[in-house]
């Protein structure tokens, strides 16, 4: 029986076709070695926002970055309550399975999570309406207090603040996590933020010592 895909997955598919022409079928050996096992160094945490794919941005291969995408990149800090982990469950899984050796958060330019965090546009809203982004971005609502004293809460200047301090939360509450905090203290494991805007194109670092952000 044959699937007639839709217009969008017909896009998809012909995507598919060329990975497989001119990327998969070149680098059999590379792909039947990354089908016994994964060993990527990087883990990066991402934001879900269509116009950042971190193995696009870094231009890398499968097998390569340990990749987590949610609203806003976010961390939750460490907790034991019930409840579905999933970002502290893949975190888990990259320092301790894995053994990455670096953690990178990366926040980026018109991030809708990071402008709802701090418009508040969304609270009162119910679950399935809106009401679980208001809840998981809520994670932010110590950053934001900083960003509106300062920047208000409309404006380019107050989201690409609030989309930076984002990162700096995130980098917070990894560290609240016992395995985070013991490998960083051996020199195990490194912490880095990052900040990268579709418009400019610029990749910018995290100085945490200033607490600046700088190009590439």
């Amino acid at each position: 029986m044959s699937i007639t895909p839709s217009l969008e997955l017909a896009g998809l598919v012909e995507g598919y076709r060329r990975f497989r022409e001119s990327a998969w079928n070149p680098r059999q050996e590379r792909w039947a070695a990354l089908g016994e096992g994964q060993e990527p160094r990087v883990m990066v945490i991402a934001c879900s926002d269509s116009r950042v794919d971190p193995a696009q941005i870094f231009d890398v291969d499968p097998g390569d970055i340990f990749v987590v995408r949610n609203v806003a990149a976010m961390v939750p800090p460490f907790e034991t309550t019930p409840g579905h982990h999933g970002v502290s469950a893949a975190l888990e899984f990259a320092v301790q399975a894995l053994k990455v050796r670096e953690i990178v958060v990366m926040g980026h330019g018109k991030c809708g999570g990071c402008k709802a965090a701090l418009t508040q546009e969304l609270h009162g809203t119910e679950p399935g309406r809106g009401g679980f982004i208001v809840d998981w971005i809520g994670l932010l609502d110590g950053a934001r207090e900083s960003v509106v004293r300062e920047y208000g809460t409309e404006g380019r200047d107050a989201e690409r603040a609030m989309e930076q301090a984002g990162v700096k939360a995130s980098l917070a509450n990894l560290r609240t996590f016992p395995c985070v905090h013991e490998l960083e203290s051996r020199g195990k494991l490194k912490l880095r933020g990052a900040f990268f805007a579709i418009s400019d194109g610029v990749l910018h670092l995290l100085d945490e010592d200033t607490g600046e952000y700088s190009p590439a």
